[in-house]
């Protein structure tokens, strides 16, 4: 009978300790307002998850001791011990710190779920994990629509991205708030951020139109970044990663902390070079970061600036298709200094102030200088080309310049209250820049002509003023509101030659109205549904001018309808959109002198889709976070000019927007120190030209990387270390995914031959140790 008593006793305590209880809780701020998608975890373990639509979380436990912590962007981390005996429910109150100040730096241009646009959030966590040299293009890769290519074929460099098909020119990007696209081009040239992932808090990518933004309209998608915020302690950062092609980044990066309770002054150097995965395709980036910041409870001021210099190699022509067969990896350049050589500096000052429990302000003032050229080696020119400094069938070196200046002016204020969320803002931007190209070297000068002598000089002024005004309002308990209203004048000027020496005498003013509206449905505590119609106008840019004088703006109309789901065990956002364009201007697939893609208007042409990402708990330890966009883009009566006949060859698909774009994320996280990840992509079909044409259709790929993290605490000198690797196309797949073709341009039967390829490189791999202290 003792024996019996005592297996009895044995088999309760067993089952005792494996009974699972329900760990639940709520999550609120000072204002007892619910705070959506904290993050709670029960340390020591791999449990945890984000809080719902009403800030609550549930978690499943054995019974015992344990730790939870839950953070949230803006308020100050809290921890609490649990003794689990029993379904239990707990409650957290965040207080806020001085980053809930540094949000109001975006949040005039970004988006929450109560705002009827689809987006996507990235922490500065989840671009850590692959932050080893490659830019920020190719860190987003695996993001919803998103397609990544570079120049060298390493991710370094010289880097792009679509998203829904449109190209960088389509794609507003804001740093702090600031426009950061190139003016005049239109374009963000990420290559002159250098390691700018390593000064970023958290970014959020809205596709379609979005919400009004600063600088040039959102016609694919906007993406708005945040930099480091404040830090309240001290600590010191030194990362170093190495890889194929003889790929390596050093940082250093430090922050004092908050002095006297107020102040702090952080900053970061980095140094990114490779030979690139094309023959001599090097990159060589040297950047810095460094900010100084005053914060009390309601004051944040920010001195911001950042920079760097890049050097890179020809590589921006691609590959013909013989040369590429006969070797991918070739460069058919082979003047020595045939290179991209360009700095840019940014200075930035933000004063946020919280004026009360309701209304917040903030000042963003900004100046960019760039300036910079690219190196041409020429044999056998015509001197006309060259406005006659040099005789005919000389060589010669040129040089093309182009020098900036841009100021911008921000302020906006946000007025909140139960049930309404109010933000107006103005932006003003002013840019000044000089074209011009020099001969710095020739077998044969003309007579009079001295070394350096400008062969073409053109002057550009562009501003830009915008006004808007949005607002959230909460119509009942489950229905809310969105309103969105900006007005946006453009003024653009240039006089001179071009380098191709043909007069460029602009002088346009553009006045549009961008409305936006919406409503968001809550269901219940975890599903939502929303739609929302955005208008939204764009000017050319001086590319479109120096082809066609005549250029008209762009108009599209945005329709999107969407549905998230929070759950427990998944995560889910899905949305059907409709863009509808007049005078789209679509990339032609052909290349200018400089490299850029030409563009023309099209009368008619959508993009009509539906995109899926998920986040998926299959266990404690193995996440599921896949993602696919389905997409038709079509050009409705496309208009062809070829040897100079007129033809109208019906609807076709719009160059450069594959149907199909995938990609999915296999995480397995055995303990909460260590992850290993299948980071997989599929890219569909698509053409280098719109025509349709079999000759421009560019095959469809899938690649794979394998992502390794690891962190080790540490008690004394470092507080962690944490180790990276990452092998890059890890089955090796040949592939190419981008390219350009002139078909759409055909004047000839030669041209039908000129047409190029970007080669990706196959299997390469990096791998980084950080020490943080």
């Amino acid at each position: 009978m003792k024996k019996i008593s005592i297996f009895l006793f044995l088999f309760a305590s067993i089952f005792a300790n494996a009974q699972k209880f329900t760990l639940s809780g709520s999550v609120t701020n000072q204002n007892n307002e619910a705070l959506l998608g904290a993050t709670v975890l029960v340390l020591d373990t791999t449990k945890g998850g984000l809080t719902d639509i009403n800030g609550e979380f549930s978690v499943q436990l054995s019974n015992g001791d344990y730790t939870l912590q839950v953070s949230y962007l803006g308020y100050n981390t809290v921890s609490k011990d649990i003794k689990l005996s029993k379904n239990t429910f707990v409650s957290f109150k965040l207080e806020p710190n001085s980053t809930v100040l540094e949000e109001v730096l975006v949040s005039a241009v970004r988006a929450n779920s109560d705002v009827p646009v689809t987006f996507s959030n990235i922490s500065k966590k989840e671009l850590e994990k692959r932050n080893l040299g490659q830019d920020i293009p190719i860190l987003l890769k695996y993001t919803p629509s998103v397609v990544s290519s570079s120049d060298a074929g390493a991710g370094v460099g010289y880097t792009y991205m679509n998203i829904r098909g449109s190209d960088a020119t389509r794609i507003n990007v804001t740093v702090n708030g600031i426009p950061y696209n190139d003016a005049e081009s239109q374009g963000s040239f990420w290559v002159n951020l250098g390691d700018f992932a390593s000064s970023t808090q958290n970014l959020q990518i809205q596709r379609g139109v979005g919400t009004s933004t600063n600088g040039s309209g959102a016609f694919g998608a906007s993406i708005n970044i945040l930099t480091d915020a404040v830090s309240e302690e001290a600590s010191g950062e030194i990362s170093n990663s190495f890889g194929s092609y003889n790929t390596r980044k050093h940082t250093v990066k430090f922050s004092t902390g908050k002095l006297n309770d107020h102040i702090e002054i952080a900053g970061r150097l980095s140094n990114i070079y490779s030979d690139g995965y094309v023959d001599r395709a090097y990159t060589d980036l040297k950047s810095f970061y460094l900010q100084a910041s005053y914060t009390d409870e309601n004051t944040l001021i920010k001195a911001i600036t950042f920079g760097g210099k890049e050097k890179t190699y020809q590589a921006w022509y691609g590959l013909t298709a013989e040369e590429l067969k006969e070797d991918r990896r070739q460069n058919p350049y082979t003047y020595d200094n045939e290179v991209d050589d360009y700095t840019q500096t940014h200075y930035q000052l933000h004063w946020n102030e919280k004026l009360n429990q309701n209304w917040s302000t903030n000042l963003g003032l900004n100046y960019t200088k760039g300036a910079g050229f690219f190196e041409q080696y020429k044999a056998d020119k015509d001197a006309q080309e060259f406005n006659n400094l040099i005789i005919d069938g000389s060589d010669l070196i040129v040089r093309r310049w182009l020098d900036n200046d841009f100021y911008v002016a921000n302020f906006s204020t946000n007025y909140k209250v139960e049930g309404v969320d109010f933000i107006t803002g103005i932006s003003y931007s002013n840019y000044t820049g000089d074209h011009f190209g020099e001969v710095i070297w020739g077998s044969d000068l003309a007579a009079n002509t001295n070394i350096r002598d400008r062969y073409y000089f053109s002057d550009a002024k562009k501003s830009d003023f915008s006004v808007f005004a949005k607002t959230t309002l909460s119509l009942t308990e489950k229905l809310s509101s969105y309103i969105d209203l900006q007005g946006r004048f453009v003024g653009y000027k240039t006089k001179g030659i071009t380098s191709d020496i043909i007069p460029i005498d602009v002088n346009k003013n553009y006045k549009f109205f961008n409305p936006k509206v919406g409503l968001t449905y809550k269901m219940n505590a975890n599903n939502s549904l929303y739609v929302s119609y955005a208008r939204a106008n764009r000017e050319p840019n001086r590319n479109d001018f120096e082809s066609n004088n005549n250029v008209k703006h762009e108009k599209l109309n945005d329709y999107e309808l969407g549905w998230r789901l929070n759950d427990d065990k998944i995560k889910l956002n899905s949305n059907i959109y409709f863009m509808q364009y007049k005078d789209q201007l679509i990339l032609t697939g052909g290349l200018d002198g400089t490299g850029n893609y030409k563009r023309k208007n099209v009368d008619n042409s959508y993009r009509l889709g539906i995109e899926i990402d998920a986040d998926i708990e299959l266990t404690p330890q193995i996440y599921l976070r896949p993602n696919i966009a389905l997409s038709t883009n079509k050009i409705k009566n496309f208009i062809l000019d070829r040897d100079n006949i007129i033809t109208n060859i019906g609807t076709t698909n719009i160059a450069f927007s594959p149907n199909v774009v995938a990609g999915n994320a296999f995480v397995y996280q055995p303990i909460a120190s260590f992850q290993i990840s299948l980071l997989s992509k599929y890219v569909g079909e698509q053409y280098l030209s719109n025509t349709d044409t079999k000759a421009s259709k560019l095959e469809d790929y899938f690649t794979s990387d394998l992502n390794l993290v690891y962190e080790l605490k540490t008690k004394s000198i470092f507080e962690s270390v944490l180790f990276t690797g990452l092998i890059n196309n890890v089955f090796d797949k040949e592939y190419v995914d981008r390219g350009y073709t002139y078909l759409d341009n055909w004047s000839g039967p030669t041209s039908f031959e000129v047409q190029g390829y970007y080669p990706q490189a196959t299997r390469n791999f990096l791998v980084g140790v950080t020490l943080k202290f």
